[in-house]
């Protein structure tokens, strides 16, 4: 039996660790069928370490999404590869220090403009970088973290991820005459690096202890990874502008 991305040409961005959503979806992908191209910074060869890992060996190209340079040639580094696009995954997201842990009334705009770029705005660029390479369509997936609520140590992190719900929202509309979804998955927290980058992530995820009606475990990236690969699929093809919520129930629950 074929998998669910059986003959998919997927780019992923974001893989750093083994335990990252990222790297879970890579693997999920090259399970499920597809051939995947990774990409990475500042540490190509981290990235490339980690991807020896996966099942099947995969190239990994260096993307600053906020390098013109980078994005100008995407496109010709991976239709040399891959041929063209099916799919691409956004899993990037960055804040300085001082944006971060408490200190959301102090943080410089420069911090915030920087937060806003590298998380929001990089899903738009990064998809007009690849749009070239899909032309039969396809699908864009990135990941959130709920950003209907104010979290703890969170700062501005948050409204950076309401600016990336936002942007796929409006990229569904303007891309849909092509054939191209966009959706995102909200996902539970994860101890993956990005996580370890906020200060206070424990007093954070302990919010899933208590709440969350499924039992949810910081250490599992793969439920999270099999959202994203089921949205990359054909099993939503009609299915745009959506943020599908991986995260144990949690965002459905009060108090």
């Amino acid at each position: 039996m074929s998998g669910i991305l059986e003959g998919k040409r997927v780019l992923i961005t974001g893989v750093l660790m083994e335990s990252s959503i990222a790297f879970h979806t890579a693997k999920l992908a090259q399970e499920q069928g597809a051939e995947i191209i990774l990409t990475a910074f500042p540490r190509p060869t981290l990235t490339e370490r980690i991807a020896k890992k996966l099942p099947k060996p995969t190239k990994v190209i260096e993307l600053d999404v906020t390098n013109d340079e980078h994005l100008g040639r995407l496109a010709d580094v991976v239709g040399e590869e891959l041929g063209g696009l099916d799919g691409v995954v956004h899993s990037i997201g960055f804040a300085p220090q001082d944006a971060l842990g408490g200190n959301f009334l102090n943080t410089p705009f420069e911090s915030v403009a920087t937060a806003m770029h590298v998380s929001a705005y990089s899903l738009k660029s990064l998809t007009m970088a690849c749009l070239p390479l899909m032309q039969n369509g396809g699908s864009v997936v990135g990941l959130t973290f709920d950003a209907q609520y104010a979290w703890p140590q969170y700062d501005w992190m948050g409204p950076a991820k309401a600016a990336l719900e936002a942007t796929s929202r409006y990229m569904a509309r303007d891309l849909g005459k092509q054939n191209i979804r966009c959706n995102l998955v909200s996902a539970g927290p994860i101890g993956s690096m990005a996580a370890k980058s906020i200060p206070g992530f424990a007093e954070l995820a302990s919010v899933w202890d208590t709440r969350a009606p499924l039992e949810w475990d910081l250490k599992d990236p793969e439920p999270a990874g099999k959202g994203v690969v089921a949205l990359l699929s054909d099993w939503f093809p009609k299915t745009t502008g959506e943020i599908v919520h991986v995260d144990g129930g949690l965002h459905a629950i009060g108090a």
